[in-house]
């Protein structure tokens, strides 16, 4: 399993320890799912403005948001190795507003939109109810299994 980290932002400062447990919610999503660990994951950290901009150009939504998942077809690349599972892009501005206003750590806002943006990737969405609160259990399962999230 790689994961690929990039802070390209500046506003928000994102400790090192961050990087460790982006990989253990990465491996426990994977678990969860029952997948291997043949994957690659890129997550870049970028500003407001960036993502605005991001959002604005993939899903025709003229604003920020707090993260963006964009997952690969498994079979649209052959490269020996890894698969590409896709990318994930999260506003540390949005992420350091959001700790803050549900009481809680950056880390543990990280570490969720993390879980979140990773069941994306593996084909989950939150559309129709009974898929968002199939999300969210499964969600709620990993943040659980790593000691994050309280009942």
């Amino acid at each position: 399993m790689d994961v690929v980290i990039d802070n390209s932002q500046e506003k928000i400062e994102i400790d090192d320890s961050v990087y460790g447990l982006i990989e253990k919610v990465v491996l426990e999503c994977l678990r969860l799912e029952e997948k291997g660990l043949d994957y690659e994951i890129s997550l870049t950290f970028v500003d407001d403005e960036e993502i605005k901009e991001l959002n604005n150009e993939y899903r025709n939504v003229n604003k920020s948001t707090d993260v963006l998942s964009f997952p690969l077809d498994e079979n649209e690349f052959d490269i020996p190795g890894n698969t590409l599972l896709g990318d994930i892009i999260i506003s540390a501005e949005t992420a350091k507003r959001q700790s803050k206003e549900y009481g809680h750590s950056l880390e543990r806002e990280i570490a969720y939109l993390t879980a979140h943006s990773m069941f994306h990737l593996m084909g989950y969405d939150h559309m129709k109810e009974e898929e968002k609160q199939i999300m969210r259990d499964k969600e709620k399962k990993v943040m659980l299994s790593l000691g994050i999230f309280k009942n």
